[in-house]
């Protein structure tokens, strides 16, 4: 297996532990957050300045690192109010609103595979809000929803060609940090268990941290189609770890709706990546979660 491959495979199944560590803790999920974010933002500082990486400040990296902390707020705070394969998989129809976006904003007319691409994950959702009237968790799915939809901003800003990717992550990681500071400051630290803490601790160092420096490296010696299918992995181990774990399960129409948003995903991102590394391709790459 190419050492590439080694990392995109690690950081998926890095990535895929959020949801896990997010349901072993008891805090405020705004603390969670922002705890994560402090850990995880110095480690990629400590980073960025042993490397030597060049800071970048300007509006596109602005509005990435904007678009991201959200992302972050509404990921954390759907992990407690749904499943967290709900939670996962709905965040997983990003592409899809990159797509819509570029449509709507940039006047860019969609392909008539990501036509089709739209409708199936649109038929995926709306099997997750059914199954949310009867199991009492809408509020998750939305806020899930409302994720991809800030997730795919992300994205779109940060294709400019001003943007510097690691600059915006590390000020989305100072953003998320302070507004979950003031539930982070009321939460009692000293009395948690230390099971949680290390699950606050493992959220920041290897499900953000670790996972981010993975995927950077393997991102650059991965061929896109192979990094779009290993990258999949994410959101079907990630409500796994948690069914082995701590005994969440998704109902049946939930499966059904995460099979047909997995695998619309899926088979876009394989076919976009087999198309050659064009602009629409670098619009909707595989991207590293959250």
């Amino acid at each position: 297996m190419r050492k590439g491959t080694v990392f995109v495979l690690l950081s998926a199944v890095l990535f895929a532990t959020g949801g896990l560590f997010f349901k072993k803790c008891s805090w405020n999920a705004m603390a969670m957050s922002s705890a994560r974010s402090i850990i995880a933002g110095t480690l990629i500082l400590c980073v960025m300045l042993a490397r030597k990486h060049k800071f970048r400040v300007n509006a596109s990296v602005i509005a990435a690192a904007i678009a991201i902390s959200v992302t972050n707020n509404l990921y954390a705070l759907a992990n407690k109010l749904t499943t967290a394969g709900n939670t996962i998989v709905l965040q997983f129809s990003m592409p899809v609103f990159v797509i819509i976006i570029m449509a709507l904003l940039y006047k860019k007319k969609p392909t008539p595979l990501e036509l089709v691409t739209c409708f199936a994950v649109l038929a995926g959702i709306i099997c997750f809000f059914i199954d949310s009237l009867t199991a009492g968790n809408m509020l998750g799915n939305a806020l899930a929803l409302i994720s991809g939809i800030s997730y795919a901003c992300f994205f779109i800003f940060n294709s400019r060609d001003d943007s510097e990717p690691f600059t915006a992550i590390l000020l989305s990681y100072v953003l998320t940090a302070l507004i979950g500071l003031p539930w982070l400051l009321r939460t009692n630290i000293a009395a948690t268990p230390a099971n949680e803490l290390l699950c606050v601790a493992a959220l920041g160092l290897i499900q953000q941290g670790a996972a981010q420096m993975c995927f950077a490296v393997g991102i650059k010696r991965t061929p896109p189609v192979a990094a779009s299918l290993i990258s999949g992995i994410e959101p079907i181990l990630n409500p796994v770890l948690v069914a082995v774990f701590y005994g969440e399960t998704l109902t049946w129409l939930s499966l059904v709706g995460a099979a047909i948003v997995l695998a619309s995903v899926l088979l876009f991102n394989v076919l976009t990546a087999r198309r050659g590394p064009d602009e629409d391709a670098a619009e909707t790459e595989t991207v590293p979660g959250t």
